[in-house]
């Protein structure tokens, strides 16, 4: 890896508005190639949203998305050539200062739920409870109480980086930034995230680093809760995964009777359904998990590292005004903190202990992609009905 693109050489070809061309044939076109594709630094300064820093995002195929440094470096809206799949929740991307982490017992996480991706962490996630806190050595502090999947959301991060920079000699978008979880006499933990988007790609790239500075053991807990809408979730839309056996699912399945695997229209005072299923990993040692439309148009494919998040839960979020579908990678199984440590699964970190997660989030365009996808999730297994 080196810096930033040698001017003088042709170098690899970018593809720019169906041409091929090289970065240098590139720059004798445009006096500046943030014309096609590049990184803008904004704050968003109305409503909720007022105050929160957020860096914009646009390739040269069209894919635009943004990361919010004040909201734990997640990502927020997300389009493909104007079309969005990023959900919107109409909460708006809520300053952090906003946030009422406690409030609605432990569910008002549920108002800060908007964009592409909201990760739960880090020493909690799922539904929130009262554990044992003892390890911390602070008598006034024997237990710890958690919200819904965690603090992480409402941390503003560190931005550390924002360039186009080269590797293996093509221009990649990289931003890094890192959010710190800490309090005095209780967790010190630092998350590092690296995304990365080729010049000209459709494939955001997420790379985060977990690691404890503090010195008492610490619980670690992470989750994806990566939401996609319509129109990549729409009527026929099939939910697409190599899927060994269905774990566990919520008593809505039963009495609302609809299908993990295929999506109707969006449905007036749906209940919230989700499902954790038992993926098959590939020969790389990745889950793979797919949307795709119903006529195979377009589709969503997300990927990560099997070894750091074992556990997959699919959220159908169906109702009308809602309509949006969760893929979530997750560190632990769906009985949550309380449960982990009650059958040895939770994560301790040590000081310096650190864990890594590596995840891709590809947007499909057309049948051969999108059939592309579903025989490479094929080829691992098949699915129940």
């Amino acid at each position: 890896m080196s810096g930033p693109m040698d001017d003088r050489q042709p170098g690899p070809e970018v593809e720019v508005f169906g041409q091929k061309l090289s970065m240098r044939e590139l720059r004798r076109r445009t006096g500046d190639t943030s014309a096609v594709a590049g990184i803008r630094s904004v704050v968003l300064d109305n409503g909720v949203e007022r105050g929160v820093r957020a860096l914009e995002v646009r390739t040269s195929a069209g894919l635009e998305f943004e990361v919010l440094v004040d909201r734990a470096f997640d990502l927020g809206s997300a389009r493909l050539a104007g079309a969005p799949f990023g959900w919107r929740s109409g909460n708006g991307f809520r300053h952090p200062g906003l946030h009422e982490h406690n409030d609605e017992g432990g569910l008002s996480w549920l108002r800060a739920l908007d964009g592409l991706l909201v990760t739960g962490g880090l020493d909690h996630t799922l539904f929130g409870g009262t554990v044992d806190g003892d390890r911390y050595n602070y008598p006034p502090k024997s237990e710890v109480t958690h919200g819904l999947h965690g603090r992480l959301t409402a941390i503003p991060a560190r931005l550390l980086e924002a360039a186009e920079i080269e590797v293996d000699g093509r221009p990649v978008f990289r931003l890094k930034g890192e959010v710190v979880q800490a309090t005095a006499f209780g967790e010190h933990l630092r998350l590092t995230r690296t995304i990365e988007v080729d010049f000209d790609g459709r494939e955001i790239r997420l790379h985060d680093v977990v690691d404890n500075l503090g010195f008492e053991p610490t619980p670690h807990m992470f989750l994806y809760h990566l939401n996609i809408g319509w129109p990549f979730v729409d009527q026929g839309t099939e939910f697409v995964a190599a899927v060994s056996k269905h774990l566990w699912a919520s008593d809505s399945v039963d009495s609302q009777g609809v299908s993990y695997r295929t999506l109707p229209e969006p449905q007036r005072g749906f209940v919230e359904q989700v499902f954790e299923h038992e993926l098959v990993a590939g020969a790389d040692g990745r889950h793979r998990v797919a949307l795709i439309a119903a006529d195979g148009s377009r589709g969503i494919e997300v990927a990560w590292e099997a070894a750091g998040m074992p556990h997959f839960f699919e959220w159908q979020n169906l109702r009308d005004g809602q309509y949006a579908v969760g893929l979530e990678p997750s560190t632990h199984h769906v009985g949550g903190d309380a449960a982990a440590r009650a059958d040895g699964s939770m994560i301790w970190l040590e000081h310096g202990d650190s864990r890594e997660y590596r995840t891709s989030i590809r947007v499909l365009l057309g049948s051969p992609e999108t059939e592309d996808a579903r025989s490479a999730i094929r080829s691992l297994g098949d699915q129940p009905d």
